[in-house]
């Protein structure tokens, strides 16, 4: 369940992509301090499809330069 399809990535305007990339890596760091402290996630999923995500975004803009 990925939260962007390349597609959709590819469709966004650089900018964009940069402020999707600083909100997600945002998300999935106090997502790790949480966990870090002893925390439960409702979602432990998610931090793998975070990471999926931000790996897509770094892709796309690395095919770009």
């Amino acid at each position: 369940m990925p939260i962007l399809r390349v597609a959709e990535i590819r469709d966004m305007s650089p900018e964009e992509r940069e402020d999707k990339l600083v909100e997600l890596t945002t998300e999935l760091t106090k997502m790790k301090t949480m966990i870090k402290a002893g925390g439960a996630v409702e979602n432990p999923g998610r931090v793998r499809a975070i990471r999926r995500t931000i790996a897509r975004i770094m892709t796309v803009k690395n095919e770009g330069e």
